[in-house]
């Protein structure tokens, strides 16, 4: 059960709050509408209950707060908006990224593609979707984990008539199921249809909380939708024979064809017609909203169209079959016992692999990759030839294609550049459907992060090393290079450059939640930050630290192997290096930052 308690949001200066003090529930095993005017506070009261939102109140799934629930995504299905993600990717990648988010496995996404109807567009890129496609994929994200309560802002805006039946149908049968609905709409007929039950609010206040067949009895008006040839000459007749009878009878034309009769019934219309000879070519019972314009197209109730009410209820039944093909025993037990669902079926992956798998997904979802080291290659190969027929270049500058007016080497800005899209994608296109927006970031996903931001910045690095050498060799038979006397210390200087700079990218990101400044944080670190070190440490030393190493290893118990020398000293010489101490320096800041931004998310893997 989803129960909203006072939920009031932040008021504005000098304006009421644009929801004040609602209080509602959405019951399992039923689908609940929100109804509202546009702007009547329909999605801040979602974002409200999901805690995206600042504001007053509380909103208890099945009992608990969404910041105590350990996995939000297998509680709460969410749609808010156009569909979360790069429009690059596939629908498929998307699905099984969100596969990984969620813990469930990764063959689910093919499943729920067979639910939603899309299983021929799995390879389609998500910019290349119409409307109706993309809420399908949003339904699919929704569904993934198989969540108890799906909360739904304005589910079927912008779409045709049949596909509006499909979507209710689906959410029926979620319902059916024993889950909770609850979705908002701006029109009271879709909800009169759709739902169980009908929330309607204004000005972010609730007015009323009622049944659909009250709801339709209360605040809709019935009408009599005729379409004739003869529309004026039958509004003539209705009128002379209410006026005779003294009944409070309006005829109202919605077109040259078409009339809307307001205070009798299809008999009494019918039988007019019948007397006076007057051609009807249909006849209908409707409903519209009570002292609102009536649509010129007609929306007859189920009960007046027996065809449609038959398809909708096969719509029903199967999608009811395809969201939870597991539970058919369940669809047999009464409403009330529905109302108890279990915890669902769907098996769970779980462990310290899931975040892996998440990230492995949205790093490789896409060509960002592929293209970032096609670039960063190109510019490397490119500055390491012009280098070379200048001159004048060390060795290890000229394999890393760094000339000093360059504040870092491509392969140091491509492995920022990689870093810094880490946490700036999930801010731009929220991966995790549950949060939308807000990432759940928790020591598990940030380690993962780095360390695979660190091994993608080592991949580049040496894909742009050999290229440089491949590319001297080729170009100038090897004149430039020479077989270097020590080549441990600097490799693990490159290393530590190129790691830095990816980890300076996804700490600056997850903090300012933007990949564009977390690529600017990476140029901070040259452009900035060095030369304010390199004034600090200008001037000799009182104490030197030379032969820290050798006093490092006095105080092991053991004797280490001369490699872990070797890489001691090559990670102090570049600490002793402006840029080293300036990107130590850096990460410790970003660091704290993220843990003061980042760490106190309430929603957690």
């Amino acid at each position: 059960m989803l129960q909203a308690i006072g939920l009031t949001s932040t008021s504005r200066p000098a304006a009421p709050p644009v929801v004040d003090d609602l209080t509602f529930e959405a019951r399992p095993g039923t689908v609940t509408a929100l109804l509202g005017e546009p702007g009547s506070g329909k999605t801040t009261a979602l974002r409200l209950m999901l805690e995206l939102e600042p504001g007053r109140g509380v909103t208890y799934f099945r009992g608990r707060p969404l910041h105590r629930i350990a996995h939000p995504g297998r509680e709460v299905g969410v749609l808010l908006g156009d569909v979360p993600g790069n429009p690059s990717r596939t629908v498929r990648n998307q699905l099984r990224m969100l596969c990984a988010a969620a813990g469930v496995p990764a063959s689910r996404a093919d499943t729920m593609l067979e639910v939603v109807g899309i299983a021929g567009l799995r390879d389609q890129r998500l910019g290349s979707l119409s409307l109706g496609m993309e809420r399908r994929v949003a339904l699919a994200s929704a569904l993934l984990a198989d969540p108890c309560t799906l909360l739904l802002d304005e589910p079927a805006a912008g779409l045709s008539p049949r596909e509006r039946g499909w979507l209710h149908a689906l959410l029926r049968g979620h319902a059916s199921l024993g889950g909770a609905v609850l979705f908002t709409t701006d029109d009271a007929k879709e909800a009169a249809r759709s739902a169980d039950r009908v929330v309607s609010i204004e000005a972010g206040r609730l007015v009323a909380d009622q049944d659909a067949a009250e709801f339709a009895r209360t605040r809709l008006r019935p009408r009599v939708a005729v379409r004739t040839p003869h529309a004026a000459r039958l509004a003539d007749v209705l009128g002379r024979e209410a006026r005779a009878a003294q009944r409070a009878v309006e005829v109202v034309e919605e077109s040259g064809s078409r009339l809307s009769v307001y205070g009798s019934n299809c008999a009494e219309v019918g039988e007019a017609a019948f007397r006076h000879g007057v051609l009807v070519h249909q006849l209908a019972d409707e409903t519209g909203a009570a002292g609102a314009a009536v649509s010129p197209l007609p929306h007859a109730r189920a009960e007046a169209a027996a065809g449609a009410g038959a398809g909708a209820g096969a719509g029903a039944v199967q999608g009811r079959a395809a969201v939870a093909p597991a539970a058919g025993p369940e669809r047999s037990r009464p409403r009330h016992s529905r109302a108890r669902r279990p915890d669902s079926a769907v098996r769970r992956v779980g462990g310290p692999l899931r975040p892996l798998r998440y990230e492995l997904l949205r790093v490789f979802g896409t060509a960002t990759p592929v293209l970032t080291a096609a670039l960063v290659i190109t510019a490397s190969v490119l500055t390491t030839l012009v280098l070379a027929r200048a001159g004048h270049t060390p060795q290890n500058r000229l394999l890393a294609a760094w000339p000093e007016l360059l504040p870092l080497p491509p392969a140091a800005l491509g492995a920022g550049l990689l870093g810094a899209l880490a946490f700036g994608e999930e801010y731009r296109y929220p991966a995790l459907a549950a949060d939308r927006g807000t990432v759940p970031r928790r020591m598990g996903l940030l380690t993962t992060k780095l360390g695979v931001g660190a091994a993608l910045a080592l991949l580049l690095g040496a894909a742009a090393v050999t290229a440089d050498a491949a590319a001297l060799a080729l170009v100038f038979d090897s004149g430039p290079l020479r077989t270097p006397a020590e080549w441990f210390s600097p490799a693990v200087s490159w290393a530590g450059l190129l790691i830095g700079c990816s980890w300076a990218g996804v700490l600056a990101s997850g903090v300012f939640r933007s990949a564009t400044a977390g690529l600017a944080a990476v140029l901070a670190v040259p452009v900035m930050v060095v030369p304010l070190v390199r004034r600090i440490l200008e001037g000799p030393s009182a104490y030197p630290a030379t032969g820290l190493a050798a006093r490092l290893r006095g105080l092991t118990w053991g004797q280490w192997p001369p490699e872990v020398d070797r890489v001691l000293l090559g990670a102090l010489r570049l600490m002793a290096q402006p840029v080293g101490t300036a990107l130590v320096l850096s990460l410790t800041v970003l660091l704290c930052a993220y843990g003061f931004t980042g760490l106190r998310s309430r929603i957690r893997w």
